[in-house]
């Protein structure tokens, strides 16, 4: 009878959050304090990077990276670079679902959490808060793997 039920268990999908956490964080201020009298409005430049790992058998890491960099002419007024991580485990579910899990459902649990963070160091830095907008992560991958069709299209001869 346990046997029929650790079978059966066996082919069952599993998907679940293990744990959430800040991997990395830094706030760099290089020109403090006299670019903090500056009355100009800043250049905010804002960039995105996923990243996932497989950590052992059915257990993965996504990270999702954001780098805010904000200017005052050509100084920077403050850097902050954020990577908040998930650990979650994946276990018999399709190959072709994974990647869209990893790609697209993990950075939608990660990114709430991302984007809290930004804002409260913004604020601790005594800055105006920086609201990342939401993003669309479905889109996203949709591009990459159409990216990697296109290279992989033009590769063949």
């Amino acid at each position: 009878m346990a046997d029929d039920i650790q079978s059966a268990e066996a082919g069952t999908p599993v998907f679940q959050i293990q744990r959430m956490y800040l991997k990395d964080l830094s706030l760099e201020q290089p020109n403090a304090p006299h670019i903090l009298l500056e009355q100009q409005q800043p250049q905010v430049d804002i960039n995105l990077t996923l990243s996932a790992e497989n950590v052992t058998d059915g257990i993965f890491e996504v990270c999702v990276t954001a780098t805010v960099n904000t200017k005052v002419g050509d100084k920077t007024l403050f850097l902050v670079e954020a990577k908040q991580a998930g650990i979650f485990e994946i276990r018999n579910v399709p190959q072709d679902q994974v990647e869209g899990i990893l790609g697209i459902v993990c950075p939608q649990m990660v990114y709430p959490y991302l984007r809290a963070i930004v804002s409260d160091v913004c604020t601790r830095a005594g800055f105006p808060p920086v609201l990342l907008t939401e993003v669309n992560f479905q889109a996203m991958f949709e591009a990459q793997q159409a990216q990697r069709a296109a290279q992989g299209g033009q590769s063949v001869n």
